[in-house]
């Protein structure tokens, strides 16, 4: 081991950037520990500190009506199929506002279905109810894919797109769609998604236009791990060019319910979802922030994680249906009080904060 990631060792030492090369050595180790040891190093080289962080967030979805058949997942239906959905402006908002009763989150993140019986209006209609009934509430609102599939709709641009739903409150954008950004594996697993150059070119719109945006992979399904390691690379570049990504999360193909189970695919195991964290905290020297996400991973992994270079358990989570449809067991909702416990458990300092990393309250 010493041998091998000695050179590694150095670059981080030194704060040089480490390359392509080196992503594919790391992925190919077995040495988890090692592993660990040097992601925590590169976190704490790059200025930090004990804070773990969590948000009081709740997950709603609109609509799970789909124009694409993605075959990795579980949750999207078509409209004739007896479960699917398409809940109005005033559905939405009153169930936030009943929730917000219950527990006072600070960020509603929504993520749908590319549904091709609605229009950017409905998007729009959703956001402004939201935020004059919750004006405190950040509104993390539609991956890149639904934005895309806005401005085809409406025959625009992605910037005309995300004008309209700034103005109508959007506060920034999650990073689901990035799926990987190969051209080999997208044929395989989502033939009918749009290419990554328009994934990147909505969240390079959207940090010009001051939109803060986040990022994703997922991995475990067909990708290799030189496919893993040119996706961190380019979201890396992305983030030279505009810096607008707050955070990076890696996510862990569940096979469950899709095409892949049965073909025989299993989860990820443990080992795996401790090196995707090392590497992208590794390679991903530019974005600050590395979720370990504890609804995909379980809590226990996620606590070992945050030795792995992970800084953020994302939050408290209240009813996501994506995982669950998927086959994820780790529950839906995680009470603040539990979060603080399982932080300080792993050795670490629990910090709540806003959807911008402003510390909220700490413990």
């Amino acid at each position: 081991m010493l041998e091998t990631f000695a050179p590694i060792r150095e670059k981080i030492a030194t704060g040089e950037r480490l390359d392509f090369e080196d992503g594919v050595t790391l992925m190919e180790s077995d040495d988890l520990l090692a592993l660990g040891e040097l992601a925590d190093l590169a976190r704490r080289q790059r200025g930090g500190g004990d804070e773990v962080f969590f948000i009081q967030n709740l997950y709603l979805n609109q609509t799970n009506v789909c124009r694409v058949k993605c075959k990795f997942c579980a949750f999207a239906k078509t409209q004739k199929q007896e479960d699917a959905y398409t809940l109005t402006a005033d559905e939405l908002a009153a169930d936030a506002v009943a929730m917000y009763e219950h527990t006072k989150f600070t960020e509603i993140h929504c993520v749908n279905g590319e549904n091709p019986h609605v229009d950017l209006e409905f998007y729009a209609d959703v956001l402004r109810k939201l935020k004059a009934a919750l004006p405190e509430v950040h509104l993390k609102f539609y991956t890149a894919s639904e934005i895309h599939h806005m401005s085809k709709l409406e025959g625009c641009s992605h910037e005309e797109v995300l004008r309209v739903l700034k103005d109508a409150g959007l506060g920034s954008l999650p990073g689901g769609g990035a799926e990987i950004f190969a051209d080999r594996v997208r044929k395989l697993i989502a033939p009918g998604k749009e290419h990554p150059d328009e994934w990147f070119d909505v969240h390079d719109t959207a940090h010009r236009m001051g939109i803060p945006t986040h990022c994703t992979l997922l991995y475990g399904h067909v990708e290799t791990y030189e496919e893993r390691v040119d996706h961190l690379l380019r979201l890396r570049a992305q983030q030279d060019e505009t810096g607008g990504f707050l955070a990076f999360i890696p996510l862990a193909f569940h096979p469950e319910n899709t095409v892949f189970e049965r073909r025989g695919f299993k989860f990820t195991t443990g080992a795996d979802d401790l090196k995707m964290i090392a590497v992208s905290r590794l390679l991903l020297d530019n974005i600050p922030n590395v979720k370990a996400y504890w609804i995909m991973m379980g809590m226990p992994m996620a606590q070992v994680a945050l030795h792995f270079g992970a800084n953020d358990v994302q939050g408290t989570v209240v009813r996501e249906q994506i995982f669950q449809a998927a086959g994820a067991t780790s529950g839906t909702e995680q009470k603040v009080g539990e979060l603080v416990r399982f932080v300080q458990e792993a050795g670490r300092t629990p910090v709540q904060r806003d959807t911008l990393y402003n510390e909220l309250r700490r413990w």
